[in-house]
């Protein structure tokens, strides 16, 4: 059986930074689902929400063609092409609060943000 060798980037912290307690948090899932030797957080961003753009978040098994992955805090983000333009120099954290808790990212492109948090746009 012939594998097809995936082409994709590597990027550095100023693209996407992890914070200690999401790292944490994806360190822990990533593990829980066998994957934590080369799995990987795909942020995406998608439109949709009340800002016109939101973020989608899944673990998956690694980089696909042309996604740029960017080891930060002992874990691998991989983000396309596209998306990589809207997020930037962002942080990506997490927070255990009961009325707001998850993964945040803090994105300094953001123009205008929801009070949910959950879309911006730019």
């Amino acid at each position: 059986m012939a594998t097809t060798e995936i082409n994709y980037r590597v990027g550095n912290e100023s693209l996407i930074r992890v914070l200690a307690a999401a790292s944490e948090r994806l360190r822990g899932l990533l593990r829980k689902q066998g994957r934590e030797q080369k799995g990987a957080l795909r942020v995406a961003v998608v439109g949709g929400g009340c800002s016109g753009l939101q973020y989608k978040m899944d673990l998956v098994d690694g980089p696909a063609n042309r996604d740029i992955l960017v080891e930060s805090n002992g874990v691998r983000v991989v983000i396309d092409p596209k998306s990589a333009l809207f997020v930037t120099g962002s942080e990506l954290d997490f927070s255990t609060d009961l009325q707001s808790g998850g993964f945040k990212v803090s994105n300094p492109n953001a123009e205008v943000t929801c009070s949910c948090g959950e879309s911006f746009s730019a």
